[in-house]
């Protein structure tokens, strides 16, 4: 297709000569294909889109966007909910999809080597027949990447004992911002020196493109014990998380939905629950005399705390259903309203219960309604902000009550980002959690990796704070001058 007006044919023919004509997207219906990620209210146009196959290709791509002074933005599979790969002007974005292989599996040493276009659910169905399979389970794992999970840290439903992506990848390659390419860490369980995947994994693009993952995967379980409880209102639910916690039992995932989150799923799924204030969906897993044990203990205290009704799945259809209405909660809620903004904070898990009535007296006073699902044991709320866009109005005072949620949780002790990321929709709102110090040293951190800051420009850290000299930035860079 040949390029639309204003983007450069030559500069387009020189990419295309790297990545294959196929693979070069210049028409304006291709590269509108690229303009947002799973936020859609924040959109750009970015100037060329490459889809290369291989690290080379990579750091071939790298090095003519440097010499043609372009911004390089990273984008996985697009399902990320914070603007993490939103284009910036003047951009090339680097789409990972063919970078789909899985390059090694190691059960010896108990990891896998992938590319990064490998999405998160193919790792356990490959290992599947072995045995193992690879812990973090975002709600988007059947779609989402590797890259894009190495990118935002990512975790699921089952970190709260097995941690997020930070936890389980062991080396990546990364090609920098002078087309140089880097491996870090490797199969060793802990490198010497420095935490540099420390610093990689949860960088949002900001520090290079990630080529290939080292992952640890883990041995599937004896056996899983699963229930679902209902009760009257959040405050009786956020009860039994607390007290099953306090007990010393770590589910390996604890969920919580409210009543608005629950009709959202019973509409999507057709679960057969009931109409309820708040459920409480759970796992333990082990031994199988350990995951019977723990899971009749938890029980006990969730009907101590005011459970309804406990339900026990008869077989593992009857598990999967019940999973499967709480990772469709957040496309289930379209079910229920034509619009709605996904936040994603953090709380202690002592203070859930206050938290959602704070979140219900916003909710009235700006006229709105709020889903709430969340990854209870570690205190990960998703507020789902419910509006109609075409009443006048309705999206600026969701987007406000988004905003105000956040900083709710920052004054509860907790985090504006649990595994969404900061991206371009939560910069302004870093402020909230850091100082003006927090902020420069992030930013000197960066410019260690990438002191032209071509990579991902205009995310995560807010402009106002960075301070071009103490971090070495020079005005006219990248599209992100010094203030």
């Amino acid at each position: 297709m040949d390029p639309s007006p204003g983007v450069d044919k030559d500069l387009a023919a020189r990419f295309a000569a790297i990545v294959g004509e196929r693979h070069c997207l210049s028409g304006l219906a291709q590269r509108m294909t690229y303009e947002s990620d799973g936020l859609m209210s924040l959109r750009e146009l970015p100037d060329l889109v490459v889809l290369p196959a291989s690290t080379d290709e990579v750091v071939r791509v790298v090095r003519l966007a440097r010499e043609a002074g372009m911004p390089v933005v990273g984008r996985g599979a697009g399902s990320g909910l914070s603007g993490g790969s939103l284009p910036v002007p003047g951009c090339v974005v680097v789409g990972m999809a063919r970078m789909k292989r899985i390059l090694e599996v190691d059960l010896e040493n108990a990891l896998v080597r992938v590319e990064p276009g490998v999405t998160n659910l193919e790792i356990s169905r490959r290992l599947a027949p072995a045995g193992y399979y690879y812990a973090p389970d975002p709600s988007s794992q059947s779609v989402c990447t590797i890259g894009g999970n190495v990118s935002e840290n990512s975790g699921g439903a089952h970190c709260l004992k097995y941690g997020f992506t930070a936890h389980h990848v062991l080396g990546v390659r990364l090609v920098r911002f002078d087309g140089s390419a880097v491996d870090v860490g490797g199969p060793a369980l802990d490198a010497p020196g420095y935490d540099l995947l420390g610093l990689i994994v949860g960088s949002e693009g900001m520090l290079g493109i990630v080529t290939e993952v080292v992952l640890k995967v883990l041995r599937k379980p004896e056996a899983t014990r699963t229930f679902f409880a209902t009760f009257p209102s959040t405050d009786e639910a956020g009860a039994a998380v607390s007290a099953i916690i306090a007990s010393g039992v770590v589910p390996a995932a604890i969920e919580m939905m409210d009543r608005l989150a629950i009709e959202a799923a019973k509409k999507a799924t057709g679960v057969d629950w009931p109409d309820v204030g708040a459920a409480l969906l759970m796992d333990v897993d082990g031994p199988v005399a350990e995951a019977e044990h723990t899971s009749r203990n938890a029980i006990g205290l969730a009907t101590a705390a005011g459970a309804l009704e406990v339900r026990v799945p008869h077989d593992e259809a009857e598990r999967q259903l019940m999973w499967k209405g709480r990772k469709s909660a957040f496309a289930a809620v379209g079910r229920i309203s034509p619009n709605y903004v996904v936040q994603d904070g953090v709380i202690p898990r002592s203070e859930i219960a206050r938290v959602l009535r704070e979140i219900d007296r916003l909710t009235r006073e700006a006229g709105l309604r709020v889903a709430n699902v969340f990854h209870a044991g570690d205190g990960n709320l998703h507020p789902l902000v419910l509006y109609d866009a075409r009443i006048p109005g309705q999206e600026k005072r969701a987007e406000e009550l988004s905003g105000e949620i956040l900083r709710m949780c920052v004054r509860f002790g907790g985090s504006i980002t649990g595994e969404h990321g900061v991206g371009a929709e939560k910069s302004a709102y870093m402020n909230d959690m850091f100082s003006p110090g927090d902020l420069e040293t992030m930013d000197v951190v960066r410019s260690a990796f990438d002191p032209e800051r071509r990579f991902n420009p205009g995310k995560v850290i807010p402009k106002p704070r960075m301070c071009g000299e103490a971090s070495g930035r020079l005005s006219g860079d990248a599209r992100e001058p010094a203030p």
